[in-house]
This record gives C-alpha cells, sequence and structure tokens, in this order.
C-alpha cells in the first residue's frame, strides 16, 4: 500500500467506514464527523492518508451548489437585519483572538508571534502563509490550527442539538429534487466560475462558485430543487476525510504537544460563539441552528458543510463565514508583533 492510488483508496474507505460507524452509533451529523475522527485516528497512528485535488475540488463545488440550493427570496429580504450581526461576529472574532493569543502565551508557554497565529479563528492558508514567512513554529500552529477545526467539527453539532433541538440525522427537506440537466448544467458553470476565483486567490474558490451559480439559478428559478442525497452524501463524507487528513504524518508527540492548547482554543471559541449566537437570537429572532452555524469560527468548508447537512440559511452562513475571513485578513497581521525573519 505504497502507491498513491491504494493510499487514495484506504483514505476513502476509512472515510466511508466512519461515515457508516458514525450513522449506526447515532452520531449528529454522521457522514462529516464520522468520517473526520476515523481518518484522524488512522492519520496520527501512521497511516498515510491523502484525498486528490480533484476529488476535494468536487466536494466543495457540491458543497456550495447545495447551500445555493436552500437560497429564497424571504432570505435576501432578511439581509436588512445583518449589518448588526456581522458588527457582532467582529466583536466575537476579537474576543476569541486575542485572550485565546494571551492564553497560549502565559499558559502554554509559546512565544508571542506563534500563539498569535495559532490562536487565530480561522483563515488558515492564510496563517500559515504568514507562519512561514517568520520566525513562528509553523509546526506547532499547523497542528494546533487542525486540531482547534477538528474539535469544531465534533463540536458544533453535538451544540445545536443542544440547545436548538435540531434533528441532525441527515435527510431532505419537503421540495422537488433537482433534475440531473439541471445539476450538470449547475456543477459546469458553477466549475468554471470556481476556476476563475482560484486564479484569483480566492479561499474555498470552488465552494464559492458553486454557491454563486446554484444562488442565481435557484434565485431566478431557472434551475428549482434540492440536490439528491446520492450526491450531497458523498460531498459530506469526503469533507470530513479531508480534515481527517491533514494529520496525515504528524507525529503523536507533536499532538499531544498541541492538544491542550487546541482544545483551550476550542472551548474558548465554542463559548464565544454560544454567546454570541443567544444575543441575535433576541435581537434578530433567528434561529439558533443558523446563528451558531455562522458564528462558529470553523474551516469555512466545514462550516458550510455543516450548514447544508443541518438546513441553516445558506446565505447567512456563507456570508458570514466570507465576512469573517476577509476580517481576519486584515485583524492577524495588525496583531503580530512586528519582528520578522
Amino acid at each position: 500500500m505504497q502507491g498513491p492510488v491504494p493510499t487514495i483508496l484506504l483514505t476513502l474507505a476509512l472515510g466511508a467506514g466512519g461515515a457508516v460507524l458514525a450513522h449506526l452509533a447515532g452520531v449528529p451529523a454522521p457522514y462529516l464527523t464520522g468520517p473526520a475522527a476515523l481518518v484522524t485516528l488512522a492519520s496520527v497512528a501512521g497511516l498515510r492518508t491523502h484525498v486528490p485535488d480533484i476529488l476535494r475540488d468536487l466536494c466543495f463545488l457540491t458543497i456550495g451548489i447545495g447551500m445555493g440550493a436552500g437560497l429564497n427570496p424571504e432570505m435576501l429580504r432578511a439581509a436588512a437585519t445583518w449589518p448588526l450581526s456581522l458588527v457582532v461576529l467582529s466583536v466575537a472574532m476579537v474576543a476569541i483572538f486575542l485572550p485565546g493569543a494571551a492564553l497560549l502565551e502565559r499558559v502554554f508557554v509559546f512565544d508571542r508571534l506563534t500563539a498569535r497565529l495559532a490562536a487565530s479563528p480561522g483563515h488558515l492558508s492564510f496563517v500559515l502563509s504568514l507562519t512561514a514567512e517568520s520566525r513562528a513554529d509553523i509546526a506547532i500552529v499547523t497542528v494546533v490550527q487542525s486540531l482547534r477545526v477538528l474539535a469544531l467539527t465534533l463540536l458544533v453539532p453535538f451544540a445545536v442539538a443542544m440547545l436548538s433541538g435540531a434533528d441532525l440525522s441527515i435527510g431532505l427537506p419537503p421540495g422537488p429534487i433537482l433534475s440531473i440537466a439541471s445539476l450538470a448544467g449547475l456543477a459546469a458553470v458553477s466549475a468554471a466560475l470556481g476556476w476563475g476565483f482560484k486564479r484569483l486567490r480566492l479561499p474555498a474558490a470552488y465552494l464559492l462558485g458553486g454557491f454563486v451559480v446554484s444562488s442565481l439559478g435557484h434565485a431566478s428559478d431557472v434551475t428549482p430543487g434540492l440536490v439528491p442525497l446520492w450526491v450531497s452524501v458523498p460531498g459530506f463524507a469526503i469533507m470530513g476525510t479531508l480534515i481527517g487528513t491533514r494529520f496525515s504524518g504528524t507525529t503523536p508527540s507533536l499532538i499531544v504537544r498541541a492538544f491542550g492548547a487546541a482544545a483551550a482554543l476550542a472551548v474558548l471559541a465554542l463559548a464565544v460563539t454560544v454567546l454570541a449566537a443567544f444575543a441575535m437570537y433576541w435581537a434578530l429572532d433567528m434561529p439558533m441552528t443558523t446563528l451558531l452555524i455562522a458564528y462558529a469560527p470553523g474551516g469555512l468548508e466545514t462550516m458550510a458543510a455543516i450548514s447544508v447537512m443541518l438546513e441553516a440559511d445558506p446565505a447567512f452562513v456563507a456570508f458570514h463565514h466570507t465576512f469573517r475571513v476577509v476580517f481576519l485578513t486584515f485583524l492577524v497581521p495588525a496583531c503580530l508583533p512586528r519582528v520578522r525573519a
């Protein structure tokens, strides 16, 4: 099992096995959390795991189309209430980032630069590029950030279940299903736009491409219908598998060193997220499910997948996570020590 093809097949088999086991165990959001957990365990145990770029991009495309399929005119009219929510999200990001960095520096004895990069509540690719250009410990930043994303992937569905009472079993809401022709058309145009976004170096390019094209198609009623389960479920499973592959080649000692810091950051992030969601629940009278997923500082692609799975407001979730990435693009560099390599 040394070649890339056997490695890919083994990885996908582990992801599928994790999805089945999580489904049988009644775990929340099983087709996402199950593969993430099992592939992570396998990677940490020393197995080489890998998901090819083409499958990753197809997964993001599928999730983006699924998000856009949930858009409707009522949601667009509700956008007038979002500025207050964006202010609360910005305050929440600062409340996670700066106290989290101080915690890593004072309790876990990270140097200041490493602590602030490791504590960033998202925008992983940007954070790693900053880390590579500095004197920070890139290995510890990568593992802490990856563990943080994994923890939020596993914890957010449980938090949603406890605080909102939402049904976390996978299924389709009532309504028509996208025809094969409409689905193929959306996929083709979405892939072209995603390729363009990628050339512009936008984060989650294919997911955003799928969301934009699907949103336009559904808002105009040109492509009515929901993404069928035979397309969406494999997309969720590949997303979970992809999260687990981030730990491929990581040593157990590095995991142990980073675990406490990542756990502390995840608990802080979840606590601030819940407080912000409750504040906006009373102010905007929006569903708690949508607010929790929109404010949780997990990976944009991961939170997008959870939003589709749990039938949250896709426009609200996508806009807030995109805003979070843009906000962090300015916040993180502004808070870094000025001494660089």
